[in-house]
């Protein structure tokens, strides 16, 4: 199975901005900023929410909203604030507020198709 990653531009409520690498997971619901990143811009906690992992353990994560930027287009999207040693992940919330969509086969990031039903 290949990995895909994503360049983007991640946006504070104060301006500060980050480059960050994502690999994107379509399993993941929300996006993942790593400690690093979300401190530079300046995000705070808004609520905690609890997840559970592949394996069944279940944590605890702050939770907040930034502007996020990719190569198809940008918008405001919830992430969860990473602690120690938690890497950058573009979950399928994001994913979906952008209306895209990640083709298994290619592996890579098409539009989404949009119903109006």
């Amino acid at each position: 199975m290949g990995l895909t990653y994503i360049d983007g531009v991640v946006a504070g409520p104060t301006g500060q901005h980050a480059d960050v690498r994502f690999l994107v997971d379509s399993g993941a619901t929300y996006t993942l900023l790593s400690e690093r990143v979300w401190r530079a811009i300046e995000l705070t906690p808004t609520r905690a929410v609890a997840f559970t992992l592949a394996d069944g353990t279940e944590i605890t994560r702050q939770v907040s909203e930034c502007r996020l930027t990719l190569p198809q287009g940008e918008a405001y999207s919830p992430v969860i604030l990473g602690e120690a040693g938690d890497e950058p992940l573009l979950g399928v919330v994001t994913l979906e507020i952008l209306g895209l969509v990640l083709n298994p086969f290619n592996r890579t990031l098409q539009p989404m198709r949009m119903l109006l039903a």
